[in-house]
């Protein structure tokens, strides 16, 4: 399948993902409940969109802790929306070796 231009990109660069995300208004974050010692599932969280509710907010220093620990990728498009946003499509995926790399 060829790439389009609302194919998602994969990454494992800390700068990128924080960049990209705090240029949209993100931040950090896991789903609570899901950890008892330890950080649970990672998620970026969007003020103002649902989830909030579910989310506790987190350190980039300990996501991108849990992030390598767990060896994910993070999944992305880089297009605006129809209103001129930037897409804030995003999903945490385990590395393939593919992703643009540090």
């Amino acid at each position: 399948m060829s790439k389009t231009e609302r194919s998602g990109h994969t990454t494992t660069n800390h700068e990128f993902i924080k960049q990209w995300v705090t240029e949209r208004g993100g931040h950090p974050a896991c789903v609570r409940g899901t950890g008892e010692e330890e950080i649970g599932v990672l998620r970026i969280d969007f003020p103002g969109y649902s989830g909030s509710d579910s989310l506790e907010p987190i350190s980039w220093d300990e996501w991108f802790e849990k992030f390598e620990e767990s060896e994910l990728a993070f999944l992305h498009r880089d297009i605006k929306g129809e209103d001129g946003g930037l897409d804030r499509f995003n999903k945490l995926v385990k590395r393939t070796g593919d992703e643009d790399g540090e």
